[in-house]
This record gives structure tokens, C-alpha cells and sequence, in this order.
């Protein structure tokens, strides 16, 4: 591009599709639905995330689902998706989903950033950053 020129940042921005993987990702998280989280997976998934207690890995859909009910076990209620946002930029896809859940010690909120690549049509690369169950006031 010479001096001059401008770039339009719409046409730079890369289309998300209506059936956008991440958006299906953080639904099926919301609703607790593990199959469905599993089913948007490839077999051999790179899973990363970060909590602010601890680092989490699994290379494959069966230790995502074990990290997922970790950290939404069955005592956890998710009442509600309160915010979801959906971006794209070269070749991943950004998800940030806020949640709020209620189990025995009370009811919170908790925010997640989900950054991924798909083969086309499953996830084989997610990183989560969750900002940690937050109490309600």
C-alpha cells in the first residue's frame, strides 16, 4: 500500500461465519451440554487455558471434557450466558462469553476469552482464559 492509500479495517476483517464454530462452542459450554463440546472437537485437539489458580492442558476431546467438569462440576448451575461476543482476525477465531452460575457457596460470574483454529470444521486449537468465579454483591 503506498503512501495515500487507506484500508478500509471492515474489509481487512476477516467474515465469521452464521454458524460460527466459537459462538456453538460457548453455547454448548452454557448449557453444560459436554457431548456437544466434544462433538466441535477434532481428535487430536491442542487445549490450552489458564485460570487464576492453575495452568491447563489435554491433546485430545476426552481430557477437554475433563478440565470442563472441573471447572463447572455438577454442583455448578449455569443460570445464564449473559454476554457473548464473537470476533475473527487471520486465521483465529476469538469467543469471550460471560456466565453466571450458582452453586453451594453462592452465585457468581465468571468471564472466559476463547482464541481457536478449526480444520475447517472442528475446533484443533483453543486457548480459554477465565477470569475465575467472581461473587455476585
Amino acid at each position: 500500500m503506498s503512501a495515500g492509500e487507506s484500508c478500509s479495517i471492515e474489509a481487512a476483517r476477516p467474515a465469521i461465519a452464521a454458524g460460527d464454530i466459537g459462538e456453538r462452542f460457548a453455547r454448548s459450554l452454557a448449557a453444560k451440554d459436554f457431548s456437544a463440546v466434544a462433538a466441535l472437537l477434532t481428535g487430536d485437539v491442542e487445549f490450552r487455558a489458564l485460570t487464576p489458580s492453575r495452568a491447563w492442558a489435554a491433546d485430545d476431546p476426552a481430557g477437554v471434557l475433563e478440565i470442563l467438569g472441573t471447572w463447572f462440576d455438577e454442583l455448578d448451575r449455569i443460570l445464564s450466558l449473559d454476554k457473548l461476543e464473537r470476533d475473527a482476525f487471520a486465521d483465529r477465531e476469538r469467543v469471550g462469553y460471560r456466565l453466571t452460575v450458582e452453586n453451594p457457596e453462592g452465585s457468581f460470574q465468571l468471564e472466559q476469552q476463547a482464541y481457536l483454529a478449526t480444520d475447517g470444521e472442528r475446533i484443533a486449537w483453543l486457548r480459554v482464559l477465565c477470569s475465575g468465579y467472581r461473587p455476585l454483591t
